[in-house]
This record gives C-alpha cells, sequence and structure tokens, in this order.
C-alpha cells in the first residue's frame, strides 16, 4: 500500500523551536511523505529543505479556528501560494456553517480557491467535523464542490476530536466521487490509517510523532 505516500506530515505545533521544525521535516522527507504540512512561517523553510525530494510541501490557512473575513483568507492565499507550495489547507468558518450561513462559507473557500489557482496550488477545506452534524457536514461537502476546493478534510487537529468513521462516511458520500476526501487528527496507527484510506481517502493528516508509528505497524504487518 505504500501508506507513507497518503501522508501530509503535520508540523504545526505553535511552540516549535526553528531546529524542531527542521527535524520533523527531515522526518516527513526521510519517510518519504507525500508532503509536509506546515505553519506560514515555515514555508520557506520547508520548501528549501524539500527541494530535489519527492516530498512537497502544504501549508495551513486562518489555522485552527477559520474566523477571518472571506476577504482575509484571500489575501492569506494571496501571500501563501506565490511561495512554493503544493496545497493549501484552510480552515472553513464552521461557526458559519453552524449558522446556516453557507454563502458566507462558500465565499471564503472560493476567495482562496481563486488566489491558490493563480499559482497552481490546490485547496483543501476543513471543516473541524466534530463541531458539525452529520448533515452540516453533507451540506459543507457541496458547499466545497461549488466553490471549486480539491478537498474536504475533517479536522485540524487543535479541536475537540479528530477524524471519525462517521465524519468521513458523510464527507464521502456527500463527495460522490467529486472532491477528495482527507481524514485528519488521531489517526496514530496502521490499522486506523488503512480503515480510511479503505474507506476511500485520498490523503491522511498524520502528526509528525505518528508517521514512524504508523510505517512500522505498516512494515510489521507486511511481514506477519
Amino acid at each position: 500500500m505504500k501508506i507513507n505516500r497518503y501522508f501530509d506530515h503535520a508540523v504545526l505545533k505553535p511552540g516549535m523551536s526553528e531546529q524542531e521544525v527542521r527535524d520533523a521535516i527531515r522526518q516527513g522527507i526521510d519517510y518519504d511523505v507525500y508532503s509536509v504540512c506546515v505553519r506560514p512561517c515555515d514555508i520557506d523553510l520547508a520548501v528549501s529543505m524539500c527541494r530535489g525530494t519527492n516530498t512537497r510541501v502544504s501549508c495551513v490557512l486562518d489555522f485552527p479556528h477559520g474566523d477571518s473575513s472571506a476577504e482575509g483568507k484571500a489575501a492569506l492565499a494571496e501571500l501563501y501560494a506565490p511561495r512554493g507550495v503544493a496545497e493549501i489547507d484552510m480552515v472553513m468558518n464552521y461557526g458559519y456553517a453552524r449558522s446556516g450561513k453557507w454563502d458566507e462559507v462558500r465565499k471564503g473557500i472560493e476567495g482562496v480557491v481563486k488566489a491558490a489557482g493563480k499559482y497552481g496550488v490546490g485547496v483543501k477545506v476543513i471543516f473541524e467535523s466534530c463541531e458539525l452534524t452529520a448533515e452540516e457536514i453533507k451540506k459543507a461537502t457541496e458547499i466545497c464542490i461549488e466553490a471549486g476546493a480539491d478537498f474536504v478534510k475533517t479536522s485540524t487537529g487543535f479541536g475537540a476530536s479528530g477524524a471519525s468513521e462517521e465524519a468521513v462516511r458523510a464527507m464521502l458520500e456527500a463527495s460522490g466521487g467529486r472532491i477528495q476526501v482527507k481524514p485528519s487528527g488521531g489517526i496514530r496507527d496502521f490499522e486506523t490509517a488503512k480503515k480510511y484510506v479503505d474507506m476511500g481517502a485520498s490523503r491522511l493528516g498524520v502528526g509528525y510523532g505518528s508517521t514512524p508509528a504508523i510505517c512500522g505497524g505498516e512494515e510489521a504487518a507486511e511481514k506477519g
């Protein structure tokens, strides 16, 4: 399966020192992950370190709360997209989603998609699914499709809980193959990672501390 190639290896803890960030990015490169997902302040470092490797760079935007204005989100995308990232993981305004303000939710996503698209940068939309009902998750997935996003994603990893089977299933049912799905948060072993891939996930958000354990679990299963 090569589970590592599904990983967006998250390097997002706010208090990380530069050396800790370097070490975590290097770990992702050494494990040949799909991308390292970094804080905006670490974009240039990550791009420099990943140059010439199989590992791409993604960054978060309006993270972890998603409560900037639509104009603010778009402005941040204009700053981040030209700097060498392959993808942007933006946080949807899930307070608006819970309020039924779907036009405002759509506007926030569309601005990022438009700005990122000028530079060929993909967009993932983080829902913080633990805050939403299954119906709200399905509606948000439809909104992301209409707005032109590339992925829907469950969680920041900073919410009350991370990915769940119920949330991922709701996303997959609503997507109908029209948008990719990324479970994120709480994926710490190979069995959980494989479960989501088998369900139909295209990418996995994995904290850098969990990458070795998951990859080791796959090796053990193959030998098993």
